[in-house]
């Protein structure tokens, strides 16, 4: 999965040229911006490694999903010889009921497996699903503090630093990992 980019660089420079040129709390918007800046940039870093180790880890549940199918292809194949050596009166060897017992086994120990996976993967989805949603709401509080600067109105900038909150609520929810119900 890629990488999520946060392009609020040119933005971030002309908070910081103009800083100096308006009201004094031009300062305010300038400092606030770059710590979202910031904020938002690590973010966006820990979005795409849970969204890698989710992919990661739903991968390897495939691949234990696949090795399950394969105990279950064998198993039904010794079944079947079994079935056939019965139907021709043939006794069946006792290492054949000990290893349909053990496929049976395996089976149960690699679907396990396999569930635990992808229950990690979900958590990791879940997290990068968090850090993604703050990436966005950091990018939106960094262009409303712009805009706050070109329109010079200071409610902008509140607006701003009340969608900054948002995303820095799911910020934290990103560390706290995943709610039941609130995703």
């Amino acid at each position: 999965m890629e990488e999520i980019e946060v392009p609020v660089e040119k933005m971030q420079e002309a908070l910081m040229e103009n800083a100096g040129e308006g009201p004094a709390w031009f300062g305010w918007v300038a400092l606030s911006s770059a710590l979202l800046a910031v904020i938002a940039a690590v973010a966006a870093l820990l979005a795409g490694h849970h969204a890698n180790e989710a992919l990661l880890e739903q991968i390897q549940s495939s691949d234990r999903w696949s090795y399950y199918q394969a105990k279950g292809i064998k198993a039904a194949v010794l079944s079947s010889k079994m079935q056939l050596l019965q139907e021709l009166g043939k006794k069946i060897p006792d290492e054949d009921r000990e290893k349909q017992s053990q496929y049976k086994d395996d089976q149960e120990e690699i679907s396990k497996e396999a569930k635990e996976k992808e229950e990690v993967s979900r958590h990791h989805m879940l997290t990068h699903s968090s850090f993604a949603t703050a990436v966005t709401f950091f990018q939106v509080a960094i262009a409303v503090s712009a805009i706050s600067v070109l329109v010079r109105r200071r409610r902008f900038w509140l607006v701003s630093l009340v969608f900054g909150a948002f995303g820095l609520g799911y910020f934290i929810l990103g560390f706290m990992g995943p709610l039941s119900g609130f995703h």
